[in-house]
């Protein structure tokens, strides 16, 4: 059992904390934006392959005090980096952040940590090292003087599910699309839209949560190539993923008034292997009309910080709700930076919650349309 760490974007924690159960894990306690739990390797290999909102995970070596440099060096001297890391590997200190903290300087803590890594490296196998075999990343977090030293077991951010190769002017992160499909509570029987769809990425997240694809299950992880691991663990959760994957009928559209983006968002559909379930079209907000069947609506419409002048982006508000309003048996989820949203758009939300799009702080707000009267 080790002891296991894994970041998400704030506002998502619940929903991590919800896939680590599924994956075995325990004793869970939340940070914000971080979640702690307890597992083995099957909950390494599982939480890797099957979370959609985790950015990676990590098994912690340590956490203690670092207000200088001395307490940094000791502190990482006392990780038990060789658990981990044979004579001939590889264990850059790959990442690190400082946050409200004495030491600021990510060089020197860099150079600091790698030299007490070493060190202790050195005292087990009894030579320098040629760090030519295995990468073991070290990442670490400084934040109010308490350092945070993990081992990533992911590689490249689990955000990068391997679809996107390519994405549409200011993209919204595919972690932060399947937490908002997951908010929308999107069930296999829900009708899908997307008005503003851009590359694609949240009716291709919203998809793959319908049909039970593992976001991982087409991309490498670089733990299941360590000697300390077991590949046989990593094959059998690759597997099982696989035959969790469903088969239901779904159906999802999406539009844009930009024709490369909709080609994009097909493409980006062909690669995630969802396509044959999506309809992509080109068509402007200002053309919007509910499909016969009620719909969940679930989207990520410009806004003044990345795209637009705040005009402009009141105006599509404003547009948004002549369409959308009223909303009848349709539900709409909507992201956006803009907290006069509800007043632009002409109604207040059931429900809003606070999400960040990268740095930038958002809201989700939840409009739920008609419920169905309850029988007496």
């Amino acid at each position: 059992m080790y002891r296991l760490t894994a970041p998400c974007l704030f506002g998502l924690e619940k929903t991590l904390s919800f896939e680590i159960k599924r994956a075995g894990g325990t004793n869970i306690a939340m940070r914000d934006g971080r979640a702690f739990f307890d597992g083995g390797e099957n909950v390494i290999a599982k939480m890797n392959i099957t979370s959609s909102v985790a950015e990676r995970v990590q098994i912690v070596l340590g956490e203690f005090k670092a207000s200088d440099f001395d307490a940094i060096f000791e502190g990482a001297k006392s990780a038990p980096i060789e658990e981990f890391a044979g004579s001939e590997d590889a264990f850059p200190i790959a990442k690190g952040h400082s946050l409200n903290s004495k030491i600021t300087s990510i060089p020197a803590i860099q150079r600091t940590v790698k030299k007490a890594l070493a060190e202790r490296m050195k005292k087990k196998y009894g030579t320098e090292l040629p760090e030519s075999k295995h990468t073991l990343p070290v990442h670490f977090l400084l934040q109010k003087d308490v350092m945070l030293l993990t081992l990533d077991t992911t590689g490249s951010s689990l955000h990068k599910r391997g679809y996107r190769s390519r994405s549409g002017e200011a993209p919204i992160r595919e972690t932060l699309a399947a937490g908002m499909a997951d908010l929308a509570h999107v069930r296999s029987s829900d009708l899908i839209c997307d008005p503003f769809c851009g590359s694609g990425t949240i009716l291709i997240e919203a998809a793959m949560k319908q049909l039970n694809i593992a976001p991982g299950m087409n991309r490498a992880f670089i733990a299941s190539e360590w000697d300390c691991f077991h590949k046989d663990i990593w094959e059998r959760e690759f597997r099982e993923a696989g035959e969790r994957v469903k088969n239901d009928k779904i159906t999802l559209f999406g539009c844009d008034k930009d024709g490369e983006a909709v080609k994009l968002a097909e493409e980006n559909a062909w690669k995630a292997g969802v396509n044959k379930y999506i309809r992509f079209e080109r068509r402007d907000i200002r053309e919007f009309r509910y499909p016969e069947t009620s719909v969940k609506i679930i989207t990520n419409p410009p806004y003044a910080q990345r795209m637009l002048t705040e005009e402009e982006a009141d105006g599509i508000y404003r547009v948004m709700g002549e369409r959308m309003l009223p909303l009848g048996k349709n539900s709409l989820y909507v992201i956006t930076s803009r907290e006069s949203f509800p007043e632009l758009f002409g109604k207040k939300a059931d429900k809003d919650r606070k999400l960040y799009n990268g740095m930038l702080k958002c809201r989700l707000y939840s409009y739920f349309g008609e419920r169905p009267e309850k029988s007496r």
